[in-house]
């Protein structure tokens, strides 16, 4: 199920925040395939918080941008490892679906760190230089990458290094007196002498190979603390998987970089393309988020958008130029951008966007909800000053009508308490009048910037005109 985010223009005004929750509302009716979900990118004035809180409907999710992400690519339905899981385990993951790493937890939920053909290559190598390795067994682990089973089990955990007990007797003990990196686990076939000789040296672990399952073992296992494991491979395959029974907390890469869900997609690329790493842990501050692979910058993602009460792409969300635009619904002039693919456009000369979004429920033969009736109702009293203003059409008129009935509302006395309570022109800051439902356009070299509010009396505005002379000019200026 994709998420497809509905938003109005920068600087919102009533109609834009309304419509993106009314135009959601109405998708997720008749769309189940997909999520659309409102969104505002930019502070919501007071006339709007009024309404919604009015209302009693959630204000949209504030989304600063749309820009490409790390989050909109990291994989989360992934393979993990436990940090006991065998090495075997890790290299026939990495090798059998072709991944580039692996992210280990401890418990399922506490990230320690990865693994990928790096780790597994380092592990090989550096067992087979320098003097004998010790290794790390976990008794847990014999059996998930030997054939065989148990005939006792002793510590769950040890270090140790191999010994193959194919030398004589003498020898044998000559060369384990002489280890210098304490007793070995044995690897030994059926020889009576040396198996009783590291029960009575209580080695960690003894591996039988070459043993039947019915066979009678006339050894005294009687004060033997260690483990037993009747393996049934041969000694020399024996010996390498059991070289690969370490557990993986031993090779994962602990000190390595991380990505955030919130970085840029392009930065994090560059980030990919100059370094050494296949795949990095993704994270949502500190909780692991997934996992990201040189392949998944392949492809650029994009956001899927739809733009309420705007088509310009300017002045729209933050990153809406490289989203994937699905829709229009408007009531303003066309100065939509080229697309790439046909793209729906439902845009009419009406006084409010809600009015065509009213005409689109009716369209669709969906039932207007209550509280949504009464949201659009608001928008369309508020763009046009209560039916007074010269943009508005007898179709706004209608919207009204119907969409009042639907709320139970007396629509006239319901616009004057919006105004009433949030279009004196004295309890807003002159910066946020100035700003809101402010668009900038170019024509030619010149930039112009436009907002405006609607508000029932112009009784206070001389007072307040050398403050907006003053703010008007501190616009100008920034920008």
């Amino acid at each position: 199920m994709d998420k497809i985010y509905i938003t109005g223009h920068k600087n919102p005004d009533l109609d834009s925040v309304a419509s993106a929750i009314a135009y959601a509302r109405l998708k997720n009716s008749i769309d189940s395939e997909n999520d659309y979900i409102p969104i505002c990118c930019g502070s919501l004035n007071k006339q709007s918080k009024y309404v919604l809180s009015t209302i009693g409907i959630k204000s949209p999710i504030m989304v600063k941008n749309v820009l490409p992400k790390v989050a909109n690519i990291a994989k989360r339905d992934i393979i993990t490892l436990d940090v006991n899981d065998p090495v075997y385990k890790a290299i026939k993951e990495l090798d059998g679906h072709n991944l580039s790493i692996i992210p280990v937890f401890e418990n399922a939920v506490d990230f320690k760190g990865i693994v990928s053909i790096h780790e597994i290559t380092d592990f090989l190598i550096n067992e087979n230089l320098g003097t004998r390795p010790l290794y790390r067994f976990r008794i847990d682990n014999f059996s998930q990458v030997l054939p065989g089973y148990f005939y006792r089990t002793g510590l769950r955990e040890f270090l140790a290094p191999i010994m193959i007990g194919a030398m004589t007797y003498d020898m044998s003990v000559e060369r384990t007196t002489s280890l210098k990196e304490g007793k070995p686990l044995i690897i030994v076939g059926m020889r009576e002498k040396i198996i009783q000789y590291a029960v009575d040296q209580q080695f960690p672990a003894i591996i039988l190979t070459g043993i039947k399952e019915d066979i009678s073992l006339n050894i005294d296992f009687s004060s033997y603390q260690g483990t037993v494991f009747i393996s049934k491979a041969d000694t020399a395959e024996t010996v390498r998987l059991l070289r690969l029974s370490a557990p993986v907390s031993d090779i994962i890469s602990k000190n390595y970089p991380v990505l955030q869900t919130g970085d840029n997609f392009e930065d994090a690329k560059k980030h990919f393309v100059n370094s050494e790493y296949r795949g990095l842990a993704v994270f949502e501050k500190k909780r692991f988020a997934g996992i990201v692979t040189r392949r998944c910058f392949i492809e650029k993602p994009q956001q899927k958008l739809i733009l309420v009460d705007h088509n310009e792409l300017d002045h729209s969300i933050d990153g809406a130029n490289q989203a994937k635009i699905l829709e229009i619904i408007d009531h303003h002039r066309l100065g939509a951008e080229r697309t790439n693919e046909p793209i729906y456009i439902f845009a009419k000369p009406v006084g409010c966007t809600c009015t065509v979004i009213y005409q689109l429920y009716k369209l669709a033969g969906m039932e207007i909800p209550s509280d949504i009736a009464k949201l659009m109702l608001s928008a369309i009293l508020s763009d046009t000053v209560m039916l007074k203003s010269p943009t508005t059409t007898e179709e706004d008129h209608q919207a009204i009508s119907g969409l009042a009935d639907i709320a139970s509302c007396d629509w006239l006395e319901w616009g004057k308490e919006i105004f009433a309570k949030t279009a004196t022109l004295r309890s807003v800051p002159p910066l946020e009048i100035v700003e809101t439902d402010f668009k900038i356009y170019e024509q030619g070299k010149f930039k112009i910037g436009i907002g405006q509010v609607e508000t029932l009396t112009l009784e206070d505005f001389n007072e307040m005109k050398e403050q907006f002379l003053d703010t008007l000019q501190e616009v100008c200026t920034r920008q």
